[in-house]
């Protein structure tokens, strides 16, 4: 049994939408995207507690610093994850103590230090990540592969437009 709309009826007469429409639309649309987004951050968050004891911000240290083979200053990786440099410094000091990272003093700046994968921190992450990527397959099975194609085009047109504004309006 299919559920009809108002708007699928035939005959009805849509009004025109107004700014105000809009506005609401645009309001649900933010509301959804942040319950979709905290229920999938939190079912992945236990999912690596309960299966890896590890934690989400572990994993995306690991995830940050595979995409860089010569290794972020801790600076550097403090602005791509969007947080603080303590809070960096304790995940990366329990990753140094795991073996899955390695510090190095940087030439030239006796402040700076390099992080980078090992060998060990490599093979974990892949295997993580192999798994991560099983389980956000699982938790957006509703959508298929070309509402996920044409979803994450809005959103990156969403993205495009706060990069290019600032997230203000002129």
């Amino acid at each position: 049994m299919s559920v009809q709309h108002k708007a699928d009826l035939p005959g009805r007469i849509d009004r025109v939408q107004t700014a105000e429409d809009t506005s609401k639309q645009r309001l649900r649309l933010w509301l959804r995207i942040l319950k979709v987004s905290r229920r999938v951050e939190g079912e992945v968050r236990e999912r690596l507690r309960s299966e890896f004891a590890t934690t989400l911000p572990r994993f995306d240290v690991l995830a940050a610093l595979d995409r860089e083979a010569d290794g972020l200053r801790m600076s550097e990786l403090s602005g791509v994850l969007k947080v603080s440099n303590g809070n960096v410094t304790g995940i990366v000091d329990r990753l140094v103590t795991d073996g899955l990272i390695v510090r190095s003093a940087v030439a030239g700046d006796r402040r700076a230090m390099v992080v980078r994968l090992t060998g060990k921190g490599r093979e974990e992450f892949a295997r993580l990540s192999r798994i991560h990527e099983d389980w956000i397959d699982e938790l957006l099975g509703a959508v298929n592969g070309e509402q996920a194609e044409r979803l994450t085009k809005q959103l990156g047109k969403i993205a495009d437009y706060l990069d290019y504004s600032g997230g203000h309006r002129s």
